[in-house]
């Protein structure tokens, strides 16, 4: 066999040792008393979109490219690093969640937030809602083009959704998470 072909073989086989399937759980605990179950995906136009996101966690600071894609039947976002190396795919249809991903990103990575937090930012607020307990996505007055809010049944602002428009898919958004004290900001590429 040929060293090229050798290598190839080599290096896929290192590569998919690599990356981990996993079956996903779809309800998750947003705060203490907040739970969201993921919602059916919506029976809308198809979406295909290039997104820069960038991610802060206390002082911690993270950007990825990603790949979203979104019809009736299906929900899938890969995840890039910078320099293009896969970190994850995340596979949903409606009721069973699958991430396939680097074992460089760790336990710590749960796919089901991720995905939640893109319901809670793309999803109209009355689906969201009806998968929501504890707390309220609601539209909210603000100084950018489009805003939500996301309220604990005790009043207690849990999160702000800023649009720079009002077409959430052709917006810059920035999601707060307050309690987390999280930040994640989403650019769509053209």
């Amino acid at each position: 066999m040929p060293l090229r072909a050798s290598l190839f073989i080599c290096m896929t086989l290192m590569l998919s040792a690599c990356a981990q399937k996993l079956d996903r759980q779809t309800c998750m605990a947003l705060a203490q008393g907040v739970d969201y179950c993921l919602a059916p995906l919506p029976a809308s136009t198809p979406v295909s979109q290039s997104q820069l996101v960038k991610l802060k966690v206390k002082q911690s600071r993270h950007q990825l490219l990603s790949q979203l894609d979104l019809t009736p039947d299906s929900l899938t976002l890969v995840g890039l690093a910078p320099l293009g190396q896969p970190l994850f795919t995340l596979t949903y249809d409606g009721q069973q969640l699958t991430s396939e991903q680097s074992v460089l990103l760790g336990e710590q990575f749960k796919a089901e937030y991720l995905l939640g937090l893109l319901q809670l930012i793309y999803w109209q607020p009355g689906d969201v809602n009806r998968h929501l307990q504890g707390a309220t996505l609601t539209d909210h007055t603000c100084d950018a083009a489009y805003c939500r809010r996301l309220y604990a049944s005790d009043g207690e602002t849990i999160m702000d959704i800023r649009y720079s428009q009002a077409q959430p898919w052709a917006a810059e958004v920035t999601l707060e998470f307050h309690q987390a004290q999280l930040t994640l900001n989403i650019q769509p590429l053209e």
